[in-house]
């Protein structure tokens, strides 16, 4: 089931009178209707995968209570590794095993030897990687004594099922997430509000930037031989927003809807795109992976507390294994590569850090020094995102050799109409860059009449402008 969909229309006023006005009884029965809805959601794909997700949430559940269990740290270590070999073994199975397959064919056909090599005829789970990482992060979290385990099994399937991020995240900390479902939750009508606004805000994302933008995007990488230099610039232009405007789009609906039933999700994105370095971008773009990363495999790996060899190690390990999170393919390892020689430079110079302020907090127009740091960020992002989208490297390279060439100043062959909704998003984020969503109000500043109005201009565009529907990108991760 996705968001942008009639059957989710009808799923969530359905869950949502459910919850609050038939299982309001006690948390028990709250978390009992999650965890069903959750795996109907999940199901709505295909229920056979839903096997998947309950044997993790069995082991993990037992793996945790085993831990703190036994006082001998080498067989709490047992219970870890047993916890995260079977989570990172669905994902070799489901994500890498053609890829390392395949992989290791070319390599040895390379040197002179031709083998068969065996590969998988098998449909990847929707929301493998999400899932799998939020689980891992409790029995992790156990390990190392920062969360009691649960013993409570409704709570906890229902903490890994939860319909709203499970599928494409936020990938929600055990530490922050499994206590909501231990807590009584009571109905907060301004937290509604609120979501329902960023739910809209997602949605506009998702359906009119999003889906316009791919239309375009699919037309220009599949036959990008055939067109200009300002076309191929369009179309990694358009690319850019489409994956923003998809992902983050995503991760409102969801933190909204969590809203709705009263769990606060961390936020995802933080208006990532105004940003004036490389750093400062992935420390707005995919939060909840980013600092995943950090917390369980760069900070371990010894951080940067080491000498400039183990910063830079460390660093390139991060990002070519966030490269191999989302996906089986070359590309992506070469686009974590490429952002780790973005933040080489600043890494050294110790500059990494030297943009966490809000960006002209006290005025709505950006010094000219902040905003070309702004543009040459963009700029840089854009051409990684080729590697992103190309469907080989090889594609990816010939791509930007034919985008930087002296047709750059052509008329672009292309619709621009997408465009027009990008300004928009554009500026209403900007002026909203302070706060936690696009379409974050305060109600004492604007009056009804007012907030009613862009309510109603903005549904409106959705119903208008909203393309063929597009399933969401990161669904394949």
């Amino acid at each position: 089931m996705i968001f942008n969909s009639i059957q989710y229309l009808i799923f969530l006023p359905t869950v949502f009178l459910l919850y609050w006005f038939v299982f309001n009884k006690t948390i028990k029965l709250q978390n009992f209707l999650l965890l069903v809805v959750s795996y109907i959601f999940y199901g709505w794909w295909d229920w056979r995968f839903l096997s998947l997700i309950i044997f993790s949430s069995i082991i993990d559940f037992y793996c945790g209570i085993f831990i703190e269990k036994t006082n001998q740290k080498k067989d709490k270590k047992k219970w870890l590794t047993l916890s995260m070999l079977i989570n990172l073994g669905f994902l070799g199975v489901f994500k890498y095993f053609n890829f390392f397959s395949n992989s290791l064919k070319e390599g040895l056909l390379s040197l002179g030897y031709q083998i068969d090599t065996l590969t998988l005829d098998i449909v990847l789970p929707v929301g493998i990687s999400f899932y799998t990482f939020q689980t891992m992060s409790y029995t992790i979290d156990v390990y190392r004594g920062q969360l009691k385990p649960t013993k409570d099994p409704i709570a906890f399937f229902s903490f890994v099922s939860f319909f709203p991020q499970l599928v494409a995240g936020p990938i929600e900390r055990a530490t922050n997430l499994l206590p909501q479902f231990y807590t009584k939750r009571t109905f907060d009508l301004e937290k509604a509000k609120d979501g329902l606004r960023q739910i809209l805000w997602g949605l506009f994302k998702k359906i009119v930037i999003a889906d316009n933008c791919a239309i375009i995007v699919n037309e220009v990488f599949d036959s990008y031989t055939d067109f200009n230099s300002s076309t191929l610039f369009i179309g990694a232009l358009f690319f850019a927003f489409q994956i923003y405007g998809d992902f983050s789009g995503y991760s409102d609906i969801a933190i909204g809807t969590a809203r709705l039933f009263g769990f606060n999700l961390m936020q995802n994105f933080a208006f990532p795109y105004f940003s004036r370095d490389i750093a400062e971008f992935w420390r707005k773009w995919h939060i909840s992976l980013t600092t995943w990363f950090r917390d369980y495999v760069y900070i371990p790996l010894g951080g940067s507390r080491g000498g400039v060899w183990m910063k830079v190690r460390n660093t390139f390990i991060i990002f070519i294994v966030s490269g191999f999170w989302h996906g089986a393919n070359w590309t992506f390892i070469i686009w974590g590569l490429l952002n780790a020689l973005y933040f080489l430079p600043l890494l050294l110079l110790n500059k990494n850090r030297v943009n966490t302020n809000a960006i002209a907090s006290n005025s709505i127009f950006v010094e000219p020094k902040e905003f070309i740091k702004i543009i040459l960020t963009f700029f840089i992002t854009l051409i990684a995102w080729i590697f992103f989208r190309a469907p080989n490297v090889h594609s990816a390279f010939s791509y930007i050799k034919n985008m930087i060439s002296s047709s750059i100043i052509s008329v672009p062959e292309v619709s621009l109409k997408p465009l027009v909704f990008i300004i928009v998003l554009v500026i209403v984020e900007w002026f909203q860059r302070n706060n936690k969503h696009g379409l974050y109000m305060n109600e004492l500043k604007m009056n009804k009449f007012s907030r009613w109005l862009i309510y109603y201009i903005l549904i409106i565009i959705i119903f208008w402008f909203g393309a063929e529907k597009q399933e969401f990108i990161y669904f394949q991760f």
